[in-house]
């Protein structure tokens, strides 16, 4: 079986207001036939009401959009869909700058950003926020969708200096891996099927590139991470000495009878067994979920983290993070706050705040230390107990940090440790 064939590509979509974004969703779905008829039906009957001649596909994600008119909610919309080469999750993100912090969820797990640009408009102030944080994010692969074409005659020149623009913006920033492509979600060109308005483009459609975009090097297959969530004792007379350590693997492949670590304690051992739900391995990579069974017994517990001897995450108390704030309640200089990591749970206390970002200019205000709501800044923090960490940029996993506001349990802010 061909791995890329049971392979899952998340992709996130960003853009302003009106740049296409439900429409190219829709038009993703429908080209590929990847909508149900009910909902077809449903879409259909809709537009139809609408006075309009044409379907319109943006209705298939506008669930969210009458909810964003009521102000209700203002999400981010997850989609499934599938084609025979792979499965896809996208993250449907809303463009305002006030929801920067439901971009940032949305994208904190993707490989694949969309930036969708008006034809018309070309790269403005907020493509220019969606690349950063795609940057800032380490998303692996950023495709700019320069979207309506068809309003601009699908013009080659429209297209090239879209591109020029863009990509001299995008060379001050850390995203390594460009595409660009001129479409027309609205009439289909180069989303699912090739355009033939556009025959001066070579380049591949939107779904040959999603199908084929090359993501199994986006994990980190250097550092072995496996966070422990969970220690199986079965204590039954078939399994009397199983003692396995379940969790999801992080980074590096585990093989069986490497000789490994356990944090904190330090104690090494050889795996013996490498378990799955589908049965025995012997060799496990990210992002699989597996049980390791070791050859000594060891007192590893939940949070506890197998590494290799030779190469250690930083254990440390002091860590330095880009913080996006979520909350209405700015972020507390000396203020305390739950912290989840991995699977350790832990406290911490604000020591200071380096710098605040201005998400347009990337300039860093050093003045105005007061983090409030979609604000991302650079802060210190010091925790309750040692925790495993890698910088966010070698490892999306072991790099982030969740801040958790202990009198309301709500999540009030996400980090990358430096």
């Amino acid at each position: 079986m061909d791995y890329k064939s049971s392979e899952l590509l998340r992709f996130t979509t960003a853009g302003s207001v009106d740049d296409g974004k439900s429409t190219l969703i829709g038009r993703l779905l429908y080209d590929s036939k990847s909508i149900y008829q009910d909902q077809l039906e449903a879409v259909e009957a809709s537009s139809l009401r609408r006075g309009e001649s044409e379907i319109n596909l943006a209705l298939l994600t506008d669930g969210l959009k009458s909810e964003r008119e009521q102000g209700i909610t203002i999400d981010v919309a997850y989609r499934y869909f599938s084609t025979p080469k792979r499965k896809f999750i996208i993250a449907d993100t809303p463009g305002h700058i006030q929801y920067t912090r439901n971009m940032v969820t949305g994208a904190s797990t993707a490989n694949v950003a969309l930036v969708l640009v008006d034809a018309r408009n070309g790269v403005v102030e907020q493509t220019k926020r969606h690349a950063i944080i795609a940057s800032l994010l380490q998303i692996p692969h950023v495709v700019v969708c320069i979207n309506k074409m068809d309003l601009v005659d699908y013009s080659e020149e429209v297209y090239e200096n879209i591109k020029e623009e863009f990509e001299s913006f995008a060379s001050k920033l850390n995203v390594k891996d460009v595409h660009f492509i001129p479409m027309s979600a609205l009439n289909g060109d180069n989303v699912v099927d090739r355009s033939e308005n556009m025959s001066w483009f070579g380049g591949s459609t939107l779904m040959y590139y999603l199908e084929n975009v090359h993501i199994g090097s986006d994990h980190n297959i250097i550092d072995c991470r496996l966070p422990v969530q969970y220690v199986i004792r079965p204590n039954t007379d078939d399994y009397h000495d199983y003692r396995g350590y379940a969790g999801r693997i992080a980074g590096g492949s585990f093989k069986k009878g490497d000789e490994v670590m356990v944090l904190p304690s330090g104690f090494t051992s050889k795996i013996s067994k490498i378990d799955t739900y589908d049965g025995e391995l012997n060799e496990a990579y990210p992002p699989m979920s597996v049980t390791l069974l070791l050859d000594d017994d060891i007192d590893i517990s939940r949070g506890d983290m197998i590494v290799r001897v030779n190469n250690k995450p930083e254990v440390t108390q002091d860590i330095d993070v880009m913080v996006c704030w979520f909350n209405d309640k700015p972020l507390q200089l000396n203020g305390k706050y739950a912290i989840m990591h991995t699977t350790q749970d832990a406290r911490c206390v604000i020591r200071d705040v380096r710098y605040k970002m201005n998400i347009n200019t990337l300039h860093r205000d050093l003045e105005d230390k007061e983090i409030k709501m979609n604000d991302i800044a650079r802060i210190s923090i010091r925790t309750t107990k040692p925790l495993f960490v890698d910088s966010y940029r070698k490892n999306r996993i072991t790099g982030s940090v969740v801040f958790v506001d202990e009198g309301t349990n709500e999540t009030v802010g996400a980090g990358m440790i430096v």
